[in-house]
């Protein structure tokens, strides 16, 4: 499980300083403990600032999770930064964005830290706590209680500001301190001579009392546990004894009134109730910590280890007892071979993956190689089949040709007659767009071919990883096939793409998913054509029989556009137009790339001549030439029925996918037409070909899941 260790030990981060400062903080020594502690158990931990930034901070490390899959977990160590009521503040943000987290409410932590409504519900639930009273402010009639007192702060913890008055002046003395210094009511109380005893509890419904604790306090100063004492600055020596030496019946006695204390604020997970013992056995509730201190010699971890629950046992029982409240189980089930349907140990293996997948995909995005980067497209190559061989994948040498640019390999089950996956190792970018490095945001991770190429290595990757993990790939026929000249409309590679499907039962194209979860079940075709028109050159206002080339270029470009027609789904313009000319004189030269987009190849063979003779001229030389054509993937019974199964598969997972067409080619025309294929499977992206080109977080795991849930289903076959 993913668990962000919260706490405040900076200021800064805030909007304005405002408000009462807080002065409790985390030793960076006990946080450390924490989160190594979390660690041992498996979890993947981070430590994170209590800040104005924490949402986008947790946003990053605890991505949308995938059904059955557990979410991200906070432990919470945030006593706030200012303010009022400040246990509450991070508490209630992960309230409000939906993130589970250890310890009390925000509800429950108020109640706590105003000690004056936390005794008034006390005395409403017959539990015992001193006399009191409330000094709203300066010039206050004394209080009508019996010298010794304590006075404290009405909603502070960590024993801040409390002090001991033996008579008017000294309470008046101590209060004006407490007005001035946290601008708050002051809490005086009885002061009850005897023995302190504290109690921790940990779990829910009912909680489990620790051992009680008792402090020892050493010679000089108040018999009061103080904020020096605490610190370590008092002077003096502070010991517990755990458990208390009290006898099994105060021990008993002292429990259940820190249990009924815990239930009556509604409390959750841990606490720790304070409590004051008389010379006649009768306890007294001072107060109770619903963020009890983890530190290592503290009175809450010295009572769990009496119990047998070293540092790090503890750390993940509260975790475990958050667990147990959110989800109904202390944690997630044991996975075994033995016991687990294939499903779910994918699921398992995948869910653990997260934070590795997004590690692989930042190492393909450091690795430049666009389409006409031989070196870098060699050396993308190189840690492909790298990547590839430590899986136990073979080459299939008659459908690899390294000249030619295009990579096969084949599980010990073979290609022939089962999946092939196809997708392109280069990055077709203008070598004008500058580089993108890899960033994350919350929702999306951003950089160079991080859609049209990345995430796909990432996910054909971890999806054998996953079968191998679960020991059923070699028994899978699967194929993997790439080729490194999609940005020169794969002129090379066409025929082995072509001749690899041929013998596979169905084909995934691993194009990026479109926004809205999309895959594509149709594609149209695309032709490129270069035009020239050559006349002869001449001056401006110069009269000849043959026309200005540059003008008659633009009347024939209006007649071409007009070849389209939204209803036949044929798109035809001009992509870019350059032109020759010397000094002086009008252009002679206009060359032009267009582009065709059409649903059908006799429909495009009868566009073609259209364009011809609508190109022909006398006088002038004019050169129509197809530089590429890459044939339409047409929606057919048997891709439908393999989007069907796709998408039976995700409803099952809860993984969002829907079907639609597009206009752009891809691969999936070379496809023979017997043979089922759907394009788009791969993560979701957006801003392809753009500096600003990202993939989504969310859905880079969920199209993974997707694609090993839907192998995995022939082996239960």
């Amino acid at each position: 499980m993913k668990i962000a260790v919260v706490y405040n030990r900076e200021s800064e981060n805030v909007i304005n300083l405002f408000g009462i400062p807080n002065r409790e903080k985390y030793g960076k020594k006990a946080i450390k403990a924490i989160v190594d502690g979390l660690k041992k158990f498996g979890h993947q931990v981070k430590a994170l600032e209590g800040d104005k930034d924490l949402i986008r901070k947790l946003e990053v490390f605890m991505p949308k999770v995938l059904k059955g899959e557990l979410p991200g977990m906070v432990f919470n160590l945030s006593y706030g930064i200012q303010g009022q009521a400040r246990y509450t503040h991070v508490p209630g943000i992960l309230e409000m964005i939906g993130i589970p987290y250890v310890g009390s409410n925000p509800l429950a932590h108020s109640l706590a830290l105003d000690k004056v409504v936390a005794k008034m519900i006390f005395r409403q639930q017959g539990l015992p706590t001193p006399d009191f009273a409330v000094l709203d402010a300066p010039g206050f009639a004394a209080p009508d209680l019996p010298y010794p007192l304590i006075v404290k702060p009405k909603n502070e913890a960590v024993s801040m500001g409390i002090k001991v008055v033996t008579n008017e002046k000294e309470l008046r003395e101590a209060a004006r301190f407490i007005f001035g210094a946290f601008q708050q009511p002051v809490l005086v109380e009885q002061y009850i001579q005897g023995r302190e005893i504290n109690v921790g509890l940990l779990g829910n419904s009912p909680p489990v009392s620790l051992p009680p604790c008792e402090i020892v306090f050493g010679e000089g100063g108040p018999a009061i546990y103080t904020l020096e004492d605490k610190k370590g600055e008092s002077g003096r020596e502070i010991k517990w004894l755990c458990p208390a030496p009290i006898g099994d019946e105060l021990t008993q006695k002292a429990r259940e009134i820190a249990v009924r204390a815990f239930s009556s604020l509604g409390c959750n997970d841990c606490a720790r109730v304070d409590m004051r013992l008389d010379s006649e056995d009768n306890f007294y509730i001072l107060e109770i910590n619903s963020l009890p201190s983890l530190g290592e010699h503290g009175s809450y971890t010295i009572a769990a280890k009496e119990t047998g629950l070293d540092f790090p046992d503890l750390v993940n029982a509260l975790v475990e007892t958050a667990c147990a409240r959110y989800f109904g189980t202390p944690k997630p089930p044991g996975l075994s071979a033995r016991d687990t349907d294939l499903g779910t140990l994918i699921f398992s293996y995948l869910s653990k993956q997260r934070d590795l997948m997004e590690r692989k995909l930042e190492e393909w995005v450091s690795v430049p190689s666009r389409t006409f980067d031989p070196v870098g497209n060699r050396a993308a190559a190189k840690k492909l089949e790298k990547q590839l061989n430590e899986i136990k994948m073979k080459p299939v040498t008659g459908l690899t040709d390294r000249r030619r640019s295009v990579w096969t390999w084949e599980t010990r089950a073979g290609l022939d007659g089962g999946t092939l996956f196809i997708s392109h190792l280069d990055i077709p970018l203008d070598p004008n767009v500058p580089t993108q490095l890899f960033r994350r945001e919350p929702e999306w991770l951003y950089g160079e071919g991080i859609g049209t190429s990345r995430a796909s290595l990432v996910l054909i990757q971890f999806v054998l990883r996953s079968l191998r993990h679960c020991r059923v790939l070699q028994k899978l026929p699967i194929g993997v096939l790439f080729y490194v000249d999609e940005g020169r409309d794969c002129r090379n590679s066409t025929d082995i793409i072509h001749e690899a499907a041929s013998k596979a039962r169905r084909v995934i194209i691993l194009r990026p998913g479109t926004v809205g979860d999309k895959i594509i079940i149709q594609r149209r075709g695309q032709r490129k054509y270069q035009l020239i028109v050559e006349g002869k050159p001449k001056r401006l206002g110069q009269h000849q029989k043959t026309p200005d080339v540059l003008l008659w270029f633009c009347e024939k470009l209006r007649e071409l556009s007009g070849l389209s027609s939204r209803k036949d789904r044929i798109s035809l313009s001009a992509v870019d137009v350059k032109t020759d000319v010397f000094p002086m004189l009008l252009p002679h030269r206009v060359m032009a790339n267009l582009m065709l987009s059409y649903p059908d190849q006799k429909v495009a063979d009868a566009i073609e001549e259209k364009m011809k003779k609508i190109l022909s001229m006398k006088g002038l030389k004019c050169k129509l030439e197809r530089i590429s054509d890459r044939p339409p993937m047409k929606e057919r019974r048997n891709n439908l029925g393999l989007a069907k199964s796709l998408s039976a598969v995700a409803q099952k997972w809860e993984i969002p996918l829907v079907q639609e067409s597009s206009v752009w080619p891809s691969v999936g025309g070379l496809v023979p037409p017997r043979i089922p294929v759907v394009c788009g499977a791969g993560p979701v992206s957006k801003d392809l070909y753009t500096p600003q080109e990202a993939v989504n977080r969310a859905s880079l795991i969920q199209r993974t899941l997707l694609i090993a849930q839907f192998l995995a289903k022939d082996i239960r076959k």
